[in-house]
């Protein structure tokens, strides 16, 4: 079985391109992650990765052999694990998903675990792109995710539902034209370094709007919350988890229409290999049926 844990501690080196990373991600001292590297290089009969100071890139034999490895412990998963009765979901799997998407994703995940006692199941919030990435990485399995127009090769991603972008003011600002409203306001920034904040940007910036950005925050409820106290104006997403009709305290005007429609895109996304995709099918549709009541 040393083997296969070597094979496992290679796949982590090739995702993470440093023993250091690679060592934190499964457990180990960065010297027995070397140790084990040279042992799997001598197995193979050949150098596997180009050192360079902390980091392991792998070179031309070590790119050739990781598809192998990733299918043979793959492989190795499905033969050990017991064959569930047809329609019982089993095992174990990781997901994820962005702050807005959590207390449905919790409420799908615990009725689905309950209905399938022999199934584990890790919820992880985060960013988009930190989730991207740890789906693109295989640290977690899926990730519900602000989808962008960049794919990344080994994933798939599935759309869940569409929140249209509006201006967001308290009802005490008067006026109904978005850009004097925009610009006459202290305006409250979603965080730019996240795929929505970078996309509101880019809509202030088509609409030839330079806002008097007052906070710049990285939660959406903290920037409606400032919004109810009279702080100041905002664009944002219509979060589908509130019943914005019912809403009295926000008021929601529309982007000019020379923009045409604008959506934050909500989706799946996960790897196209994992090994729990059945799961992760009924967790999708699951959730896109909550999300369209």
């Amino acid at each position: 079985m040393s083997l296969l844990r070597f094979m496992r501690t290679f796949v982590a080196v090739a995702h993470h391109g440093s023993f250091s990373d690679a060592a934190d991600h499964v457990g180990l001292t960065q010297a027995a992650v070397s140790l084990q590297m040279r042992a799997l290089e001598d197995e193979f009969g050949r150098a596997l990765f180009d050192r360079t100071g902390r980091l392991a890139a792998l070179n031309a034999a070590g790119q050739e052999l990781l598809p192998e490895i990733e299918q043979l412990l793959e492989h190795y998963e499905r033969i050990r694990r017991p064959k569930p009765a047809p329609g019982e979901f089993v095992g174990s799997l990781t997901v994820g998903a962005i702050v807005s998407c959590m207390s449905v994703l919790a409420i799908v995940v615990s009725r689905l675990k309950s209905e399938h006692r022999g199934l584990e199941i890790r919820l992880v919030s985060g960013k988009s792109s930190e989730l991207s990435h740890k789906v693109d990485n295989g640290d977690i399995d899926a990730a519900l995710v602000v989808g962008t127009a960049k794919k990344m090769a080994g994933t798939r991603w599935r759309m869940l539902y569409q929140e249209p972008l509006r201006v967001i003011t308290p009802p005490s600002v008067p006026g109904d034209n978005p850009r004097n409203i925009l610009k006459n306001h202290p305006f409250l920034r979603f965080d730019r370094s996240q795929h929505t904040g970078a996309q509101i940007d880019r809509v202030l910036k088509k609409m030839g709007v330079a806002p008097d950005d007052f906070l710049e925050l990285n939660a959406i409820e903290q920037v409606l919350d400032l919004v109810r106290h009279g702080v100041g104006v905002t664009v944002l997403p219509l979060l589908h988890t509130v019943k914005w009709a019912d809403v009295k305290d926000l008021r929601t005007l529309p982007l000019p229409d020379e923009l045409g429609p604008v959506t934050r895109d909500v989706g799946m996304l996960e790897r196209r290999d994992h090994r729990q995709q059945d799961v992760t099918k009924a967790i999708f549709s699951r959730y896109s049926a909550m999300a369209a009541q």
